[in-house]
């Protein structure tokens, strides 16, 4: 496992105001809250085939690729290689059909689940050995209804429930920056506890 700090922080997605506020855009949503965060602006860059901002004093690139999400690697290959950025210095967040709404996994390499943006960015990097942000957005139930899923927006609640994990991220984000990835890794895979059960109200005195 890595412990070195990140240097590039990638967010998937698909462009376009049609996608905006889909599941799959997840990795996107985090990365603007971050640069919101940060006080950093996005720009478009063409050699790096997406929207580019960059936190100087901490030495930190955010990227979110325009090249849609099977073919994100193409942007991060990019990145990587011109600024000379370790697969380990980099953490990728992203969508996960396999945790619920509201939950996070932060781990180092293993598998790629069948995300399709994971699998381009190991095959631009030559290995599956960086960081990843997994932002639950839970499971349709039915394989074949998984490609609509990612492509349509969450139900309220749920929706609420991400944000809610978002929000978690951000909070961790300065313990993720100073590389200190296992206090980040079990704050943010702990399950958060579920709403305390509201009083019921006392009737009125008569």
């Amino acid at each position: 496992m890595s412990t070195a700090t990140p240097r590039l922080v990638v967010g998937l997605g698909n462009p376009g105001a049609e996608y905006t506020g889909t599941r799959h855009n997840a990795g996107f949503w985090f990365c603007e809250q971050l640069a919101d965060k940060l006080g950093i602006r996005f720009s478009h860059e063409s050699r790096f085939h997406g929207f580019v901002a960059n936190a100087r004093e901490l030495g930190i690139w955010l990227l979110m690729p325009q090249t849609y999400m099977n073919r994100s690697g193409q942007a991060v290959g990019a990145l990587a290689r011109f600024y000379r950025i370790a697969p380990a210095e980099i953490l990728v967040v992203h969508d996960e059909l396999d945790i619920p709404p509201g939950q996070l996994r932060l781990k180092f390499g293993g598998g790629l689940g069948g995300h399709n943006g994971l699998k381009d960015t190991s095959a631009h990097l030559g290995t599956n050995d960086y960081w990843r942000l997994r932002v639950g957005i839970g499971h349709p139930g039915d394989r074949n209804e998984v490609a609509n899923y990612v492509l349509k927006p969450a139900r309220r609640e749920e929706q609420t429930q991400i944000d809610e994990a978002l929000e978690r991220a951000l909070l961790a984000w300065p313990t993720i920056a100073r590389g200190d990835w296992n206090s980040a890794s079990t704050r943010l895979n702990a399950r958060p506890a579920p709403p305390k059960p509201s009083k019921p109200k006392e009737p009125p005195a008569p």
